[in-house]
């Protein structure tokens, strides 16, 4: 994994840092290597609502943001949230958006970005972010632009772009990224939320989580295309 100067992750919902770069952003901060997160939305118009639920639509972006405060110490990183409303920044101007966010990057002065690939992370947030923080670097001068790693998880993604040139083995943090998505508990459901107890459980569903959450990959933006 590549030493750099300052990280920042720019993407839109508390838990997207957890799910999707965990396990690096553990690996930058065992190095010493400040990370930023740089969260577009508290997720309040998420559909999950705790199983058994005990959010409502009022209460779920308090308990979102406390939960991601929780998700960021334990991942020893810092949080800035942007200040945009769930489901709504595809809406948004978005060279307006990637203003405001090269304001912040002018200021850290980051090595690494880590965001979304436009089109092909999903959710109209995810795609929408991605491609705001890409042009906030690209509205950099060309000397101080940092290297942008953008992840993908749309269906059938790698027939479109191929593999992904970043490919971090994450294994040995598994512990670390498990204890950071499990802070998430309103949005925990499916394999996570058999998890909670992961480490009694059977080696079958750990094994089924450890190849699901030990390798996280990215693509490196090509700014030249």
């Amino acid at each position: 994994m590549s030493v750099e100067k300052h990280v920042v992750v720019i993407l839109p919902h508390p838990d997207d840092e957890s799910f999707g770069s965990a396990g690096s952003i553990a690996n930058f901060r065992s190095q010493g290597i400040p990370v930023t997160y740089l969260c577009g939305t508290l997720g309040e118009m998420g559909r999950n609502m705790g199983t058994p639920p005990f959010a409502n639509r009022e209460t779920l972006p308090l308990i979102r943001k406390q939960e991601l405060q929780n998700a960021c110490q334990v991942l020893d990183m810092k949080l800035q949230m942007l200040g945009y409303r769930d489901k709504t920044i595809e809406f948004e101007d978005r060279m307006e958006i990637a203003k405001h966010l090269k304001g912040i990057l002018d200021e850290i002065e980051p090595s690494l970005v880590i965001t979304h690939y436009p089109g092909y992370a999903v959710h109209p947030d995810h795609n929408a972010l991605g491609a705001a923080a890409i042009k906030a670097v690209e509205l950099m001068e060309v000397e101080k632009r940092p290297v942008v790693w953008t992840q993908a998880f749309a269906r059938g993604f790698k027939d479109d772009l191929g593999e992904p040139d970043v490919v971090n083995d994450v294994l040995d943090l598994f512990e670390k990224k498990m204890e950071a998505i499990l802070c998430h508990d309103s949005q925990a459901g499916g394999i996570i939320g058999q998890l909670k107890d992961y480490k009694k459980l059977g080696n079958d569903v750990l094994q089924q989580a450890k190849e699901q959450f030990g390798t996280e990959t990215f693509y490196t933006w090509n700014f030249d295309n």
